[in-house]
């Protein structure tokens, strides 16, 4: 909570551009290791713990998860965030 204290609009632009990054991760994997390597670091500049990675998965899952029965689809973007979260 003391990590997300930007606007309502920064939040959905958040959102967006994970939807956006778990599914490029599909379609261009070896540029998305390069972005999310940046991003990674830049995490790292604005003091995240990491620990706070695991939990933030969880809970973009469980969104996906209220918004789809689609099994496969929730499990292909928790494989893709989980990937990431690790990059």
């Amino acid at each position: 909570q003391d990590y997300f204290k930007q606007s309502t609009t920064r939040l959905h632009f958040i959102a967006d551009k994970l939807l956006v990054t778990t599914l490029d991760m599909y379609r261009e994997p070896r540029r998305m290791v390069e972005d999310l390597s940046a991003l990674g670091l830049r995490h790292v500049g604005y003091g995240v713990p990491t620990d706070m990675f695991g939990p933030f998965v969880t809970a973009c899952v469980q969104v996906v998860r209220m918004l789809t029965d689609d099994d496969e689809a929730e499990e292909s973007f928790r494989w893709s965030l989980s990937l990431i979260s690790r990059i």
